[in-house]
C-alpha cells in the first residue's frame, strides 16, 4: 500500500494551520455537484466556489464532492462559505487521519478511509465528509468509482434517497465504503486460498514475500475497521436534528456490516499467521529430506570403508588375501551390505512419508 507522509510540514505550526500531508493524484481539483429532490435531478461542475452556499436550498439536498486537496486555499475558501472550523479544515488536508466523527452542532464531520484495488494493488484513501442540514460535502485527493452507483440511483429517481434528507445520503456514503471492504477482503481471502493451496505443494521464497505482503495489507485494513466501528456506533447514537429517526436503523444495519468485516479481517490474519507456520515446517520438512538422503548415503558407505580399509592394510600375511573367491567375495559382501541398509531405509522412509500425508490432508480438511 501506498503511503507518502510528510509529517515534517506541520512541525512547529499553530493549530488549525491548514497543511497538505499526503500524495498528490491530480493535476487540477474539481468540484463536482449533484442537486436532487424527489423528481428531479440536476448536476454540474463549478471552478470558484464564491457561491457555493447560495445553491444550498431548503427544498432539495445538495452534494458537494470535492476533489484535489493539494489545493489547500481552495479547500478554506470551500470551508469558510461553510463556517467550518479551522481544526476540521486541517484534518480534511492531512491524509493520513483515523476514522472519526465529530459532531459540531451546525454540522457533523466524518473522516472514513476507502480501500480499492488498482493494478493489483490495494490502495488506501481518505474521505472527509461534512454533513449539514441540506447538504453533504465530500473532500478527497482522487476522484473513486466507488460512489459511481450511489450517483445512477439518484439520477434514475427511482430509490428512496430521492425523498429522504441530506442524512440519508450521509448514510449511504459511509455504506457505499463499508460494503467495497467486502469487494476488497474477499479478494485477498481468494488469493490467500490459492497461496495456501500451493504453499502445501512447493513453498518458495515468492510465496512467502506474498503471504508478508497480505499480511500488511490485512493489518493496514484492521487498523481501519476498527475504528469505523466505534464510528458508526457513536454516529447512530447522536443527539442531533442534523439525523433523522427513520435513517438510524439503516445505520445499525452498517454497523452490523462492519462487525461481519472485523469477524472476516481476524479469520484471515489467523490464517495468515498459520500459513507462515506452514511454510517454516515445509522448509524444515524440505531440510530434513535432503539430510535423511545424505543420511541413508553415509549409512551405507561407513561399513563398504571399513571393509576395503581393512584389505587396503599393506600386510603380507592375511589370509583372505590368498583366496580365489576373495575379490569376488568382497564384492557379494559390499553388494549385499549396500541393498541391506538401502531397502531398511527406504521401508522407514515410506512409514514416514505416509504419516506425513495423513497429516496434510488432515491440515488441509481442518
Amino acid at each position: 500500500m501506498k503511503n507518502k507522509k510528510s509529517y515534517s510540514k506541520k512541525a512547529g505550526l499553530p493549530p488549525g494551520k491548514p497543511i497538505f500531508v499526503g500524495e498528490q493524484k491530480v493535476e487540477k481539483p474539481n468540484i463536482n455537484i449533484i442537486q436532487y429532490a424527489e423528481k428531479n435531478v440536476t448536476e454540474f461542475n463549478i471552478q470558484t466556489p464564491e457561491k457555493i452556499t447560495e445553491l444550498v436550498r431548503d427544498d432539495t439536498v445538495t452534494w458537494i464532492d470535492v476533489h484535489g486537496l493539494h489545493n489547500v486555499e481552495l479547500i478554506q475558501d470551500i470551508c469558510s462559505k461553510f463556517s467550518i472550523h479551522p481544526l476540521v479544515q486541517e484534518d480534511i488536508v492531512h491524509l493520513d487521519q483515523r476514522p472519526k466523527v465529530e459532531d459540531l452542532d451546525d454540522y457533523i464531520f466524518i473522516i472514513l478511509r476507502m480501500f480499492y484495488f488498482e493494478n493489483s494493488e490495494v490502495i488506501d484513501e481518505q474521505i472527509s465528509m461534512v454533513l449539514g442540514e441540506n447538504y453533504v460535502i465530500t473532500f478527497q485527493e482522487k476522484p473513486i468509482n466507488i460512489f459511481e452507483p450511489l450517483r445512477e440511483r439518484i439520477r434514475s429517481k427511482k430509490f428512496r434517497i430521492n425523498k429522504l434528507k441530506s442524512d440519508y445520503l450521509a448514510y449511504s456514503l459511509i455504506d457505499a465504503i463499508v460494503d467495497n471492504y467486502f469487494v476488497v477482503i474477499e479478494t485477498l481471502g481468494d488469493n490467500i486460498e490459492t497461496i495456501e493451496d500451493r504453499l502445501l505443494d512447493n513453498p518458495t521464497s515468492d510465496l512467502l514475500e506474498k503471504i508478508h505482503i497480505l499480511k500488511r495489507q490485512m493489518i493496514s485494513i484492521r487498523r481501519s475497521v476498527w475504528p469505523l466501528r466505534e464510528l458508526v456506533s457513536k454516529f447512530e447514537r447522536m443527539e442531533t436534528q442534523l439525523i433523522q429517526d427513520s435513517t438510524i436503523i439503516y445505520i445499525r444495519d452498517v454497523y452490523d456490516h462492519t462487525i461481519q468485516i472485523i469477524d472476516s479481517i481476524e479469520n484471515y490474519r489467523d490464517i495468515l499467521s498459520g500459513m507462515l507456520d506452514t511454510y517454516l515446517s515445509s522448509i524444515s520438512y524440505k531440510m530434513n529430506d535432503i539430510m535423511k538422503t545424505l543420511t541413508i548415503m553415509s549409512t551405507i558407505f561407513i561399513p563398504l570403508t571399513f571393509i576395503v580399509g581393512v584389505y587396503g592394510m599393506n600386510f603380507e600375511y592375511m589370509p583372505e588375501l590368498k583366496w580365489k573367491l576373495g575379490y569376488l567375495g568382497v564384492w557379494i559382501v559390499i553388494i549385499s551390505i549396500s541393498f541391506g541398509l538401502f531397502f531398511s531405509s527406504e521401508r522407514k522412509s515410506g512409514c514416514e512419508i505416509r504419516s506425513n500425508i495423513k497429516a496434510r490432508a488432515t491440515l488441509l480438511n481442518a
